[in-house]
């Protein structure tokens, strides 16, 4: 299963609710994290989220031992299983 922590702070709701709409995510809770799972690839448009790019490029606080990111530019991250 593929695996994306993202910390909980307001600056990162974007990126969650942007990952909730897709229905092969299952996004819950870890800490003070949230924890968005799929078992194939998870994507996040950037320009659905509405980031800036300072917010964007840091709103990865972690990535399970599954997966790998594969992309994180101004238009996307994904995170592909290992």
């Amino acid at each position: 299963m593929t695996t994306l922590f993202v910390l909980d702070v307001p600056e990162n709701i974007s990126v969650v609710t942007v990952a909730v709409e897709d229905p092969a995510v299952t996004v819950g809770r870890r800490g003070h994290y949230h924890e968005i799972s799929a078992d194939g690839p998870i994507v996040i448009d950037r320009r659905a989220t509405g980031c800036r790019h300072a917010v964007w490029y840091s709103c990865i606080a972690g990535v399970g031992r599954d997966g790998r990111i594969t992309q994180h530019d101004k238009n996307a991250l994904r995170v592909d299983p290992v």
